[in-house]
């Protein structure tokens, strides 16, 4: 299946303007699939909208590594600043946890992309936020399948809860790590 997603949406009129273009196009080129649009979920103001882009979109796709880097306003180019950039704080799950809901409430599947995609730690969180697939690592992928097996949802919603009522990344990894020795 074919799906486009489109990046660093940051306004309704963005993706009201490509799904012109694309549905143009289509028509011209005689295509009659249904092609599902989705909408990266890469910077803050997106998830302030996600509510409207929900309505636009067939599905949204949260690109954690820029997302993190925005909400933290931290440069990941940056050497000095990198290593404290953590999409495991509390804020960005915040984030993430909203942009799940807006899409849940608009019955628009969220997806979870990026580094934190392919953490097992973060594997609960995310589904206890909402997040409803993971595009990680292909090497990552055997481990993360066997880990989220052993999980249930109310397990993971209690998890992210507590996430968000933690102070840092470094608070929210130590809580994964009493609760799931070892990953």
């Amino acid at each position: 299946v074919v799906r486009i997603m489109m990046p660093m949406i940051a306004d309704i009129g963005e993706p009201r303007w490509a799904k012109a273009i694309f549905e143009e196009e289509k028509t011209a080129l005689g295509v009659t699939a249904d092609v599902p649009l989705g909408i990266m979920i890469e910077v803050p103001a997106a998830v302030a909208m996600a509510d409207r882009l929900a309505k636009e979109a067939d599905f949204f796709s949260i690109g954690t590594n820029d997302l993190t880097q925005y909400v933290l306003a931290m440069d990941r180019g940056n050497t000095e600043l990198a290593p404290e950039i953590d999409s495991l704080h509390p804020a960005v799950l915040k984030t993430i946890g909203d942009a799940a809901a807006a899409g849940a409430r608009h019955a628009c599947p969220v997806g979870v992309c990026g580094g934190l995609a392919s953490e097992p730690p973060a594997a609960p969180i995310l589904i206890g936020l909402g997040v409803t697939s993971l595009s990680a690592t292909r090497s990552g992928i055997p481990d993360l399948k066997a880990f989220i097996r052993t999980l249930d949802k109310d397990t993971c919603r209690a998890v992210a809860e507590e996430a968000l009522s933690l102070d840092s990344a470094a608070e929210v990894r130590a809580m994964v790590a009493r609760r799931w020795p070892g990953l």
